[in-house]
């Protein structure tokens, strides 16, 4: 698969001859290295972004299975079955995502994601490595966790499906996470 370049403009108009004495608008692509461009494993320093945006597509992915029961003034709680089938097609559940430098700092960006003020113009490359990576990364948790206790968690909320995640002492999103090459 090849990677594209997904040029965002937020809040950039551009009218010829508009700008006057401001500056012109320019965007470069992020200068990936070997590991970022080649590796099979998910990068040590984008692995708590990969991490939020695991959880925030488990959690949304089970809220939709949850809003079609339909259940009448009661909570809506999946069978075992359903859940399980639900957080087991990893594979499907990571798109549109890809990687964005603003200030010299690499980021995974799409949905669930949030790094700050977003910058005027940025150039994201998605595609290529980064959807097998955060699949393999998704299976990387079920299998750490189980679908039962991530459903627990989804249960009492996104803040706690992403802190059995990603939180923790040992968590990837914690400043004492140790970085290994461990496979993600």
């Amino acid at each position: 698969m090849r990677p594209s370049l997904l040029l965002l403009l937020l809040g950039a108009w551009a009218i010829p001859g508009g700008l006057g004495n401001r500056a012109s608008l320019t965007a470069t692509a992020p200068q990936l290295d070997d590991e970022e461009k080649y590796s099979a494993h998910m990068p040590a320093h984008l692995r708590c972004d990969a991490c939020r945006a695991v959880a925030y597509q488990m959690w949304q992915h089970l809220a939709k299975a949850e809003a079609k029961l339909h259940t009448p003034g009661g909570r809506q709680e999946l069978s075992e079955s359903v859940y399980t089938d639900v957080l087991d097609s990893c594979s499907r559940l990571q798109s549109d995502y890809g990687v964005r430098e603003v200030n010299q700092v690499k980021h995974l960006m799409g949905p669930g994601l949030s790094h700050g003020p977003e910058p005027s113009v940025s150039v994201m490359i998605t595609g290529g490595p980064w959807p097998t990576r955060l699949s393999t990364t998704c299976l990387h948790y079920l299998g750490e966790f189980g679908e039962d206790q991530i459903y627990e968690a989804h249960q009492q909320g996104q803040g706690a499906l992403k802190a059995l995640l990603c939180g923790g002492p040992r968590g990837v999103c914690s400043e004492e996470a140790p970085v290994t090459r461990a496979e993600l």
